[in-house]
């Protein structure tokens, strides 16, 4: 599926749960779009754990 595609359906989906259930649902959705997109790179392998730990110092070390 391409990045375009993607994206289209989640600012359409963002767009319906601003129109039908105001800002706090498009909160909502934003946020849980965000923790899925999160958890989705994790599994593909993309993220580990540690990236959410390191700090700046360890970073510019590597």
């Amino acid at each position: 599926m391409s990045m375009a595609l993607v994206g289209l359906i989640a600012g359409m989906a963002l767009g319906f749960a601003g129109y039908f259930g105001g800002f706090g649902a498009f909160l909502l959705v934003a946020a849980l779009g965000a923790v899925g997109f999160v958890v989705g790179r994790f599994l593909d392998g993309d993220l580990e754990p540690g990236d959410f730990f390191r700090g700046r110092d360890e970073e510019r070390r590597r």
